[in-house]
């Protein structure tokens, strides 16, 4: 299970891990994406809260699979998503505001549409003590190459996060 702030290599780690762990990878967001189609636009049309109903519960579901999973920043935020962690692997993707600044350039994230590094280290503060009590290894993607994480997320969980 990965969780971690936009930006951090969530997907692109759990691509390689599971590939690594010869698993399926379920990114959550993308699921979201696959049934109700894109982010901003449920954001735009339908507002923060309707997409957290509905993002939790494809993570509920994806819960029930077997496989990498990678979640969606704000995930974390729901109490039932944070107590369906408690039993599992979780490893936490982190990053800095300097590496992750070029990493969201020219994206379309609803919640930093705004106010940019700025909104996102705001995001990042608020979440990032429900991320640390949920994670069982944290690790600073800013400057390691994903093979070099996967590496660690491997030497840790045998691929099983």
């Amino acid at each position: 299970m990965l969780i971690g702030p936009m930006g951090a290599g969530k997907s692109r780690v759990g691509h390689r891990l599971a590939a690594s762990a010869g698993a399926p990878f379920i990114d959550t967001d993308q699921r979201i994406v696959e049934r109700y189609g894109p982010i901003d636009e449920i954001f735009d049309r339908e507002g923060e809260e309707y997409f957290r109903i509905i993002e939790r519960e494809v993570v509920a579901e994806a819960l029930h699979e077997e496989a990498v999973i990678s979640l969606g920043g704000g995930a974390v935020l729901h109490p039932d998503t944070r107590a369906d962690l408690a039993d599992l692997q979780v490893v936490l993707l982190r990053v800095t505001p300097e590496a992750v600044a070029p990493r969201l350039a020219g994206g379309n994230r609803p919640l930093i549409a705004e106010g940019g590094i700025g909104a996102w280290t705001a995001i990042f503060e608020q979440r990032e003590p429900i991320y640390a009590e949920l994670a069982d290894l944290d690790i600073d993607t800013s400057r390691r190459s994903v093979a070099r994480i996967v590496d660690d997320i491997t030497g840790r969980f045998g691929g099983a996060a």
